[in-house]
């Protein structure tokens, strides 16, 4: 006998393949991949909203169901999507799957993976007790090195050094909501190493250290959340009785173990560096052009992550208390979002020419392109939504890429084309920081939450994060931000 669960995950398929099932679909099936974008229906998303709420649902409303059976749930939602995608496309639905697995997803499970693995074997021990002025300066620096060694590389060494000094902590969920606001998302705006759009923007002739010169939102954001955090923070802190007794009686003194973890780390952020500066060919793979610097950095990162745990010390990873859990579920779920993903993201890259041309011919100020590219980063991969606004932002100006590239080398883009710059200031800021207003807006989100999770801290579901964190306090922050800077 089936339970309503699984009755309605049988029925899904059938409701969702009878609306994206559309025979006039079927016309310029032969043409050229771009055409996608330009024929498929706003309602193609239908797959991709569906795992958004079941990720948001499930957990609240079945969650016995969910952590036993999310792995399913992802893979239902994907066929939802493949099995008439491919009915309808053919060949050109085999390739669409093929490129976004092969280009986006696989590495990006890499360097996951590369990260989690290294950073699960560095462990800080010592008395790391987590009053608020420790919290705060935690947070401060992950924040700071995230432009360096990237948003997912910073959380991955911070996230549990701040578990452990609050594992005494009652109140410690607003704790992890700042760090996935900050050292997950806003800290990785300085430079193109720091988040997957400014690297992507690099690769398209940003200059590497223009990114720089958005210093002042950095701070002035970071700055004030900061403050939000440590008021909150101080005060939850007063309401655990005798937390501060015991606080004082810690003394051990602080020391890092598996300290041979930051030279792997390192070669992850020299590998990804490499792949967008060197130029070694390309291979085919089922019609799928690769580029195989993109194959070494890959080949690399895991060669890192297999070097890590080589010669780290079991011990060091059980203090750490490792587990490949979070990492498991990364990969389930997002195998499925990325599946789904391919109406959305074929859509935006249409343009003017797709489903949400009306949206994007609407944009026009510096301000807009913040909030028009953060929105749509809030939900889907932060990077094509950036480079959909980036050429979305040259075509209005009557730019082309080769000559801003120039502007860049020549150093003088703030005099040549001043409005491209503020354009590409409020496209820039956009794709990173609204990252941090769902939990799949930055790959680390889902990563903090599920090791947190993994912790025993109950966070907050998928529409209680945005609720209660980030449209109470990012977006104040942001229309703050974007009043004073653009």
């Amino acid at each position: 006998m089936y339970r309503p669960k699984r009755i309605f995950l049988l029925i899904l398929p059938i409701i969702c393949a009878v609306g994206i099932i559309d025979p006039a679909l079927a016309s310029g099936v032969e043409g050229e991949v771009h055409h996608l974008g330009e024929e498929l229906p706003l309602w193609s998303v239908i797959p991709f909203v569906g795992i958004l709420l079941s990720i948001a649902v499930f957990p609240l409303l079945a969650s016995h169901f969910w952590h036993h059976h999310f792995p399913k749930v992802s893979a239902a939602w994907a066929l939802i999507f493949a099995v008439p995608f491919l009915f309808v496309y053919h060949e050109l639905a085999v390739h669409e799957i093929l490129h976004i697995y092969l280009m986006d997803y696989i590495p990006f499970i890499i360097l996951l993976w590369g990260l989690f693995t290294i950073a699960g074997g560095i462990y800080v021990r010592g008395s790391l007790a987590g009053t608020p002025a420790v919290n705060t300066v935690m947070i401060l620096i992950g924040t700071v090195l995230a432009s360096w060694v990237g948003t997912t590389g910073a959380a991955m060494i911070m996230i549990r050094p701040i578990l452990r000094a609050n594992a005494k902590r009652q109140n410690k969920v607003h704790t992890i909501i700042f760090f996935i606001f900050l050292v997950a998302n806003i800290g990785g705006s300085l430079t193109p190493l720091g988040d997957p759009p400014l690297f992507l923007g690099f690769l398209h002739g940003v200059g590497f250290f223009w990114t720089l010169s958005l210093l002042p939102e950095l701070v002035f954001s970071s700055i004030l959340l900061l403050i939000i955090y440590f008021v909150w923070d101080t005060l939850m802190y007063r309401k655990e009785t005798g937390l501060q007794a015991a606080t004082a009686q810690e003394k051990e003194p602080l020391r890092v173990e598996g300290a041979m973890n930051f030279v792997f780390l390192l070669g992850v952020v020299a590998g990804v560096l490499f792949s967008g500066l060197a130029h070694l060919g390309e291979f085919n793979v089922f019609g799928i052009h690769i580029a195989v610097q993109s194959m070494c950095r890959d080949i690399w990162i895991i060669l890192m992550g297999l070097a890590s745990l080589r010669f780290t010390a079991a011990a060091i990873r059980k203090s750490n208390e490792f587990s490949w859990f979070p990492i498991k579920e990364v990969a389930y779920l997002f195998a499925g979002i990325f599946m789904t993903i391919i109406p959305a993201l074929a859509i935006l890259k249409a343009g003017e020419k797709g489903a949400l041309a009306p949206i994007i011919l609407a944009v026009d100020t510096p301000r807009q392109f913040f909030w028009i590219t953060g929105a749509l980063s809030s939900f889907l991969d932060n990077a094509p939504t950036y480079l959909t606004f980036f050429n979305t932002a040259l075509g209005k100006l009557g730019l082309t890429e080769p000559a801003i590239r120039e502007a860049f080398l020549n150093g003088n883009l703030s005099s040549t084309y001043p409005q491209f710059e503020q354009l590409l200031r409020g496209i820039s800021i956009g794709a990173v920081y609204m990252g941090a207003n769902t939990y799949i807006g930055n790959a680390p989100n889902f990563m903090v939450k599920s090791i947190a999770e993994e912790s025993g801290i109950v966070m907050p579901s998928f529409f209680g994060y945005m609720f209660k964190y980030s449209v109470t306090i990012l977006i104040p922050v942001f229309v703050i931000v974007s009043l004073i800077f653009l």
